[in-house]
């Protein structure tokens, strides 16, 4: 009798503790982030498409994590966008705090060129993606080109190697056969718009959101070419996607693998040593803002696409990536690495 009496008391001890739990899980990370400040670090200088986009995200987000946190936003440029990935994992608080949206392309790259670029995207908490990228490549409006067909030799800015700037002029160049001259040190899309517009580099490949209305409604830039199926608002029906005008069948497979990583254009990570209550908090917050109606309204004003994806979905994206069969993988690392 006194056996059961005490094992009766151990259950409900047991079960006491499980549901004491239970009811601090959901709390733990509102009592986190109550107070505290949470920082989206970017992997370029101020106003390029990334900046945008967090500092968009920055506006909003915060009313939908527990605990209210302030949201700044710190500018990394360097390596293309990788330092600020890396940031996370090396130098940044692990516990929540600090997220990052980087240059999608090195996740393409991490396939590519692995002796390189060692970072495995897979292994890194997948908060969300604002929309897939939607690059296009132009020339300006004095050089007299309408078409791909015309373009021949031209001299464009690049921020990095493995930028999707990069990867798409290396597909012009490589693929389509222009005569591009690759102009490095450009810390961000901005500083390449303002070579553009000073004459130092004939166009560029670049988000069509980020083109300013300016110059689209001047008719300053000629578009050739995009990266996606999908069409911006605002750009004539008749530019082609690459990959529908590739030479081959060979060849549009490896440009689908290369701009794969565009659909998950303005991603957003974090550590994967940050707890899971505060991943899912984050999560949670992230798919709340992209259907927030005040977030929706200010992207639009702002030009910038919506094609959101859970962080779960983001990270299937990488996955299918790294996936690649290993024959397209070479022919595109051949394209990339050139």
């Amino acid at each position: 009798m006194i056996l059961c009496h005490v094992a009766r008391w151990a259950l409900l001890l047991l079960i006491c503790q499980m549901s004491c739990l239970s009811m601090h899980a959901p709390a733990r990370a509102q009592d986190f982030y109550r107070g505290k400040t949470l920082t989206i670090v970017v992997g370029f200088t101020p106003g390029g498409g990334f900046d945008i986009n967090a500092r968009l995200l920055a506006r909003h987000i915060g009313r939908h994590i527990p605990g209210n946190p302030t949201i700044v936003v710190q500018n990394m440029p360097g390596a293309a966008g990788l330092n600020s990935a890396q940031y996370l994992d090396t130098a940044a608080p692990r516990d929540g705090t600090v997220i990052d949206i980087f240059n999608f392309g090195n996740i393409g790259d991490s396939k590519l060129m692995s002796d390189k670029i060692t970072t495995d995207f897979r292994k890194f908490q997948w908060i969300g993606s604002i929309a897939q990228d939607l690059t296009v490549c132009y020339v300006w409006h004095a050089f007299g080109s309408r078409n791909l067909a015309e373009l021949k030799a031209r001299s464009v800015g690049r921020t990095g190697i493995g930028s999707s700037s990069d990867l798409n002029q290396r597909i012009l160049k490589n693929i389509f056969g222009v005569r591009i001259q690759q102009i490095s040190g450009y810390p961000g899309s901005a500083e390449e718009r303002m070579a553009v517009e000073r004459g130092e580099t004939d166009g560029n490949c670049g988000a069509w959101s980020n083109i300013p209305a300016e110059w689209i409604e001047g008719r300053k830039i000629v578009p050739i070419v995009r990266s996606a199926a999908v069409v911006p608002p605002d750009l004539p029906n008749d530019v082609p996607y690459s990959a529908d005008i590739a030479p081959s069948e060979r060849e549009r497979q490896v440009i689908k693998l290369l701009v794969a990583s565009g659909q998950i254009g303005r991603p957003f990570i974090a550590s994967a040593a940050v707890p899971a209550d505060r991943i899912r908090a984050l999560r949670d917050a992230f798919n709340a803002t992209v259907k927030d109606p005040q977030f929706i309204a200010e992207a639009l004003k702002l030009r910038q696409p919506l094609s959101p994806k859970s962080g779960e979905e983001a990270l299937r994206v990488v996955e299918e990536i790294y996936a690649a069969p290993d024959d397209v993988v070479q022919a595109a690392r051949a394209i990339a690495g050139q």
